[in-house]
């Protein structure tokens, strides 16, 4: 299950919003909140454009911030978290499901083969490891029973709320 497992494609068009990207990703929305303010992991779907607003993270978020809830809970610092997930950015989702996140508590190593990991290991670099492509299915799973919502890119989101309403008729 570490390397070369295939995995469905994605939706590109199916959003959660925070309560349910939380719930998915075992953390707190506050936490969701600080990581979206300081693009840590930001929403791909739709970011918060003002008052009234939801963001909608895609799958692809989730599994992101499932990630960082499990290297924060192996004590990987916040600096060595935003390295890693800046590099996992970059990638593909298809490489997502093939990477090994391997730390000494310290540094974070991202492995896409069996060799890597063992490299490591043998080095006494890596203490533990994050398989990217199991976090993929927990996450999937934990998403099949909650809510999604559907983007419709040609209609823009109402204005919600009355602060916003207004903004919005002064900027007209």
């Amino acid at each position: 299950m570490l390397f070369g497992d295939d995995l469905p494609d994605l939706d590109q068009d199916t959003g959660y919003r925070g309560p349910t990207a939380c719930s998915a990703a075992g953390i707190t929305y506050r936490q969701l909140d600080y990581w979206a303010r300081t693009g840590l992991v930001e929403p791909t779907i739709r970011g918060a454009s003002g008052s009234g607003t939801q963001r909608l993270y895609s799958f692809r978020d989730i599994l992101v911030l499932k990630v960082v809830k499990r290297l924060l809970d192996t004590g990987v610092s916040l600096q060595q978290i935003r390295a890693a997930i800046t590099s996992l950015k970059e990638r593909g989702v298809d490489d997502l499901a093939g990477i090994t996140l391997m730390s000494d508590g310290a540094s974070v190593y991202e492995c896409t083969s069996a060799d890597e990991v063992i490299d490591l290991v043998q080095g006494g670099q890596g203490v533990f490891g994050i398989a990217v492509g199991r976090v993929w299915r927990e996450v999937e799973g934990s998403l099949a029973e909650l809510p999604t919502e559907r983007v419709d890119p040609e209609r823009t989101p109402e204005v919600q709320d009355e602060l916003a309403q207004r903004r919005a008729r002064r900027g007209a």
